[in-house]
Parts: C-alpha cells; structure tokens; sequence
C-alpha cells in the first residue's frame, strides 16, 4: 500500500484516497494487529484535519470569487 501520511502537497483527492485504502486495510482485516491499527488512525486523523483545513481554504476561495462576482454584477 502507497504511504497513507499526509503531506502539504497533498489534493484533498490524495486525501480520500489514502483513507479509502485505510478503511479498506481495516475491512480487510481479520486479526487486526493492534499497533498496526492505532497507527492506522493516527494516520487517518491527520489526513481528516488536513482534510478539513483544505476544505475551509476551498470554501474560503469561492466564497472570495462569489464576492468579486457580485460586486461584477453590480457595477454593470
């Protein structure tokens, strides 16, 4: 499996996928080695925080480009 560990760089598709392949790992799973999966979700939290903070910056953007398409509308 690719590394699952998040990086700067890293889409917020990058992101769901390397969860994906966590869920996956953990559903595939029959003996779960317990340290194996307490660094699965440590992993899995840093990829959801990094997730909602590319959210948030996203949102910020169109919220931004919302603004400037309004303000557009307006002076026509």
């Amino acid at each position: 499996m690719a590394t699952e560990k998040t990086t700067k760089k890293d889409t917020l598709g990058d992101n769901l996928k390397k969860l994906a392949e966590i869920s996956a790992w953990f559903s595939d799973q029959k003996d779960i080695d317990i340290e194996a999966g307490l660094e699965k979700v440590k992993i899995a939290a840093e990829l959801i925080k990094s997730s909602k903070e590319k959210l948030n910056k996203l949102e910020n953007e169109f919220k931004e480009i919302e603004k400037e398409f309004s303000q557009e509308q307006i002076s026509e």
